[in-house]
């Protein structure tokens, strides 16, 4: 069985999805998780230290069974840069400011020379599209002035462009970090559970 359906099975057996799955330096295996949604119920609760710590003794014993070799185990909510992987995280996400970033660049679709050709990546705020079933939508930033050069209330603002796509058109997407500390906003986003073992603990 491959490290992808084994670690999936043993999340799916507590009602649970896995987000992503990362080998990264130094032995560690990366298991992120969440509970599933559909529209249109509501946004289910946030994934909680007791949700980690449980599917991290169950994948310990799957991972031995499947003589799967690592030297640290994480398993952890998504957090605020959640991996965004199918319609359904579109969909749940709808609104959200998100990264995404093109399998190839923008090309004839740049908006009448106004945004570079080979442009590929972008961050702005997810809406439905029309041509497309997605479309994101953003304001580049405005030319800073020279340093201690007073701004004008009269300054023209950023001119709002938007790029629709399809999922296939995408190499990444993801929701893009944003923190208020204020409390309010993404606050299913804000607090990430994690639980980290050594293999064998």
């Amino acid at each position: 069985m491959s490290l992808q359906l084994t670690v999936e099975n043993a999340v799916r057996g507590f009602g649970l999805e896995l987000v992503e799955l990362e080998r990264c330096a130094g032995g560690l295996l990366r298991v992120v998780i969440d509970r599933p949604w559909q529209s249109p119920a509501p946004l289910p609760a946030p994934i909680t230290v007791d949700d980690c710590e449980q599917v991290t003794r169950q994948l310990q014993y799957a991972l031995e069974a499947g003589q799967v070799e690592y030297r640290r185990l994480e398993v952890s909510s998504p957090g605020i840069d959640r991996l965004l992987r199918d319609a359904r995280d579109f969909e749940r996400f709808l609104g959200e400011v998100v990264e995404i970033a093109l399998a190839e660049p923008i090309g004839g679709q740049a908006a009448a020379g106004q945004v570079a050709a080979n442009r590929k990546h972008f961050r702005g705020q997810l809406q439905r599209g029309q041509a497309a079933p997605w479309r994101i939508v953003w304001s580049d930033p405005a030319a800073a002035g020279k340093p201690g050069q007073r701004v004008s209330k009269r300054r023209a603002q950023p001119e709002t462009h938007a790029l629709e796509f399809d999922l296939g058109e995408l190499k990444q997407a993801r929701l893009a970090p944003v923190v208020d500390f204020k409390g309010k906003g993404r606050h299913e986003q804000s607090r990430q559970a994690t639980d980290t073992g050594l293999i064998g603990s």
